[in-house]
């Protein structure tokens, strides 16, 4: 029985061995079978997402090894210091003959670079008091302590000392401004050019904080954006002088130090401070002065709107039609980017230089789908790395799969990385919606939602220049669990299914257009300075074959003053940049609110501009005429086939 029992069970606990060798993948395969639908089309790119993460990882271990050894460093040396200087005296070093800029038929190599910075570097150190002593070539370390003066010294030296603090007039005839101190901010009111690069890495050499100002800024705007970040020095490009002789009283005032950047003839107070640049040595500074005592300390300034050992062709001015040229001549082979000016290229007529460049890559951000389409088809082949980020953010993403009309993705690596989150946003109110607990909901994938990242050391958010109700609303509590903190970004984003985020829209008080962020409440300010209008609202519309929103302003007269068409143009011209003035006017008897009487900026940017819709009268700015004009069907018309310039 046991034998003949035992020869009977062999081939059954064989078959049965077999079946669940053949049923265990299946087994193991089944709870992805189960959710396929619902994960295949995040788990197809589950190995760009980490790869991606690999990178992102390296680089950061990079960048914490190469801030350990410049912290263990000779501080008195040009080694010491991770910063920016720092980062290209280690690049003057490893390649000193390596092209760094190309501008125009100049090239300057890494090594000219960084020693024309020193010479900066220099000039701005003896505006905050040392004393290099004539030539100033002492190196590095070279002269102790006698090198370093106390502020005000080089006040008392006799043709030496700060010899720039304040011009000719103020540093050499007895000087009618202090040094400028440790951490001072200068203004940096240039064009795009060489003398700019210089500058920004000699201020940062020398530990002073630089403030990009846009050139189009004069008057109240202007004053506005010095005021903001501080500035105790303004240098500015000598071609703007006479733009800005109305503004020169009220920067005086200020008690602001004026450079300017170039010859010329010059106001009294004001020197050439390339020409004081080329009397100082162009040996290294020391490394400690750069370099920051923590990661919040302030490095730059942006109003708006790190190197790789690589080669920049800078322009002073973007040429549509000279741009593939360029490219072809200096063999570039990346380029960054706006959406609008992608939109000028795929607009220019056929140029036999837009093909056989050797651009294989560009990075920017705002390229709307069509555009990139358009884009890519023409001037390919080439790869669009498209991003999205904020300067003052503390989140942004990166296309890294080169998913077309995608801003990046929101997998569950790149959220552990760099978190951030999509909440519901009602556009009437301008408010996230909560729940019953207060707290904010998650979108659903094709939801647009409200982009926001959580505040932490690791990502924290340092605010803006000037007062902290600057940064009021910008601030995000009890999200998804009481007293967290997140940073609302302002702008509507959308995942699909793939977990690919797409850009959808701008929330609030800002819009963009000609590449330039706009503030709604700094326009309205302007207007509303004119004494013959007593409401204003200001908001942006779409307009057919443009990149982002021009602005659009709903007026309302004040009793019994008429409307001022051409005071009216040459206010925001003085008062505003050419990016922020309004392109349409539209007139009302009242403004509408809400029924917490807050401006109705939603529904007047649905309605837009189309006069055969809208009975209230409309203007356009036209730019040839220089003129807000009636926006009659025909100018609509002209508008829309692009034969009107706004």
């Amino acid at each position: 029985m046991f034998v003949s029992g035992w020869n009977q069970t062999v081939p059954t606990e064989e078959a049965g061995s077999m079946a669940a060798l053949l049923l265990l993948p299946l087994l193991l395969l089944l709870p992805l079978l189960l959710l396929k639908l619902h994960l295949w089309p995040q788990l197809r790119w589950l190995p760009a997402d980490l790869a991606f993460a690999v990178r992102a990882l390296r680089c950061k271990r990079a960048l914490r090894a190469r801030a350990l050894a410049a912290a263990a460093a000779d501080p008195e040396g040009p080694e010491g210091g991770c910063s920016l200087a720092w980062r290209l005296a280690e690049l003057a070093r490893q390649r000193p003959t390596h092209t760094f800029l190309i501008h125009g038929s100049r090239r300057f190599s890494y090594s000219e670079a960084e020693r024309k910075s020193n010479r900066a570097a220099r000039a701005f150190l003896r505006a905050r008091g040392w004393d290099w002593g004539p030539g100033g070539d002492s190196g590095a370390g070279s002269s102790g302590e006698g090198e370093r003066a106390a502020p005000g010294a080089g006040d008392a030296a006799s043709g030496s000392g700060a010899a720039l603090a304040g011009g000719d007039g103020a540093a050499r005839g007895g000087g009618a401004a202090a040094p400028l101190a440790p951490g001072a901010t200068v203004a940096l009111l240039l064009p795009a050019g060489p003398e700019f690069l210089w500058l920004w890495f000699g201020l940062a050499k020398a530990g002073l904080r630089t403030a990009f100002v846009p050139t189009a800024l004069r008057r109240g705007p202007l004053l506005h954006c010095l005021r903001s970040c501080g500035a105790r020095a303004l240098v500015l490009a000598p071609e703007f002088l006479e733009s800005l002789e109305p503004d020169l009283p009220a920067l005086r005032t200020m008690g602001l130090h004026l450079w300017a950047a170039g010859p010329g003839t010059h106001p009294a107070g004001m020197s050439d401070l390339l020409a004081d640049m080329s009397t100082e040595g162009d040996g290294p500074v020391p490394g400690y002065l750069s370099s920051p005592q923590s990661i919040t300390d302030t490095c730059l300034y942006i109003f708006t709107s790190g190197t790789t050992g690589a080669t920049v062709v800078l322009k002073s001015k973007f040429s549509a039609g000279q741009f593939w040229e360029d490219c072809q001549q200096h063999r570039v082979t990346v380029f960054q980017y706006i959406g609008e000016l992608c939109r000028y290229l795929v607009n220019q007529p056929p140029n036999k230089a837009e093909h056989g460049h050797k651009v294989r890559l560009a990075v920017g951000s705002g390229l709307r789908p069509d555009t990139w389409e358009r884009f890519v088809r023409r001037f390919g082949p080439l790869q669009v790395l498209e991003t999205y980020g904020l300067t003052e953010g503390n989140v942004a993403t990166i296309n890294y799969t080169g998913q077309r009309g995608a801003v990046g993705r929101a997998s569950w690596l790149y959220k552990h990385i760099f978190p951030f989150s999509l909440i519901r946003y009602d556009v009437t109110t301008g408010e996230p919606i909560r729940d019953a607990r207060g707290h904010c909901v998650a979108t659903s994938p094709g939801e647009p939602g409200l982009l926001v990242a959580p505040v932490s050391q690791q990502s924290p958010f340092l605010g803006y220049a000037g007062g902290p109700e600057l940064a009021q609303g910008k601030l995000l509590k009890d999200v998804f669990r009481p007293g967290d903190v997140f940073f609302n970004t302002g702008d509507l984003l959308v995942c699909d299914d793939q977990g690919f985020l797409r850009f959808h829209d701008r929330t609030g008080d800002t819009f963009r257009w000609k590449g330039e962020n706009v503030a709604t409440t700094e326009v309205a300010e302007v207007l509303e300075a004119l004494d013959f209008l007593q409401e204003v609202n200001v908001y942006g519309v779409t307009v057919p074959g443009h990149e982002g929103r021009a602005g659009m302003a709903a007026l309302v007269l004040r009793p019994p003053h008429s409307l001022d068409l051409m005071q009216l143009h040459t206010h925001v011209s003085e008062n505003l940049p050419p990016y922020a003035r309004p392109r349409f006017l539209r007139l009302q008897e009242s403004l509408a609110t809400t029924e917490t009487f807050k401006q109705q900026k939603v529904r007047m940017t649905n309605e837009g501009f189309d006069p055969s819709t809208l009975s209230d009268p409309l203007y356009v700015l036209d730019q040839a005429v220089g003129a807000y004009l009636p926006l009659t069907p025909v100018r609509y018309s002209a508008l829309l086939a692009g034969d009107l310039r706004i």
